[in-house]
């Protein structure tokens, strides 16, 4: 171990503490590898000093295209993708027996839910997609991705233990009144008349009807589904009740629900970037969404993707190197060699994470 100059540094030299910046940010942490768009980084920083572990060299260059292959994505072969199959075909097999009348198979859901669970560590929130989504599998997809962000934001929050699989179980059930709904209307890809957009909204008193009844969930499960498009100005419906009277799991739900929905591929549109989706829901949190669940939620799933590589919205590719935690939607891209603040760059957004190595040669 030993404290070097920047200016001293080799290529190759891993640092053996975290670099932070003159705010207290971590620049980069503990073991990370230098090369050329390190050391300009901490040169455009003014960092002085580093400590680099010099009994330990590694080879210079990690590729990008490595790194992008880090993303998992749902078609390959991975456990999470598996229990993600697996559940998505069970919620299918749920929303067929509301249909039929057939009752709630709770137990087999849970098992299910617990068995995907087992893998939450897999699950990177802003880098997670299916690559294939049918136009009308569309609900079960957003569920399930539902049911794996209520789980995490449970626990982000402070709720007890007991919570977390509850708010799994609303973020997986919250839809299920969709069951019951018209599936022209559902399913359309145009806009929907007053009429339809009325028959629509009355999934949430529908899907609370439907769980009523439902033992081994707790009420709160019941409510998220009748309180997910509630805000907490009144706003929402169906009953326009305030922050007060949304139960907590709502209001985990109305977070993921609305994230899920526009950053999901749709037959009839592309996916819109998680980044711009963040800010719309950084300012839903004004009036709309529980501002101090959506702070927590924007600042946990924007941690530690530097490394992460991304598109902006000119086309250039680059590879996200440092997260501000004033503006975590809007970090340094480094381009080329050249770092981008996307904060000064308004004009510019991250369009997409990269996860297609194929993007990128």
């Amino acid at each position: 171990m030993a404290t070097v100059a920047v200016s001293q540094v080799k290529l190759g030299d891993k640092l053996n503490q975290d670099v932070l910046t003159p705010l207290g940010s971590v620049l980069f942490h503990k073991g990370k590898v230098l090369t050329p768009r390190e050391l300009e980084i901490l040169q455009a920083f003014l960092v002085p000093t580093v400590v680099i572990d010099s009994g330990d060299k590694k080879e210079e260059a990690e590729v990008i295209s490595d790194k992008a292959s880090e993303s998992k994505e749902l078609g390959e072969k991975t456990a999470l993708g598996d229990q993600y199959d697996h559940t998505v075909r069970l919620l299918k097999r749920v929303f067929n027996d509301v249909v039929s009348g057939s009752g709630i198979p709770i137990l087999d859901i849970r098992t299910q839910v617990e068995a995907l669970l087992q893998h939450i560590d897999e699950y990177k929130i802003l880098t997670f997609s299916p690559n294939a989504i049918n136009h009308d599998e569309y609900l079960y997809h957003k569920s399930v991705m539902s049911a794996m962000s209520c789980y995490m934001i449970a626990q982000w929050i402070g709720l007890p233990k007991k919570d977390w699989m509850q708010a799994a179980l609303a973020g997986l059930l919250h839809d299920i009144g969709n069951a019951k709904i018209d599936k022209a209307i559902l399913n359309k890809p145009t806009t929907l008349t007053q009429a339809e957009a009325e028959e629509m909204k009355r999934h949430t008193v529908l899907g609370y009807q439907v769980l009523k009844n439902v033992t081994a969930i707790t009420e709160g499960v019941k409510l998220a589904a009748l309180q997910h498009h509630e805000r907490v100005d009144g706003s929402g419906y169906p009953l326009g009740v305030q922050s007060d009277k949304i139960h907590p799991y709502a209001k985990l739900v109305a977070i993921s629900d609305i994230f899920n929905a526009m950053t999901m591929k749709r037959a009839y549109r592309k996916a819109n970037s998680p980044y711009l989706v963040l800010e719309q829901i950084q300012k839903d949190s004004f009036g709309k969404l529980e501002p101090a669940y959506v702070q927590t939620f924007i600042e946990k799933v924007t941690q530690f993707h530097n490394g992460t590589i991304v598109k902006l919205n000119d086309d250039r590719i680059g590879e996200i190197v440092f997260s501000d935690r004033n503006h975590p939607t809007r970090p340094w891209v480094s381009v080329n060699g050249n770092i981008i603040n996307l904060v000064n760059e308004s004009q510019l957004h991250i369009e997409e994470i990269v996860t297609n190595k194929e993007t990128i040669k």
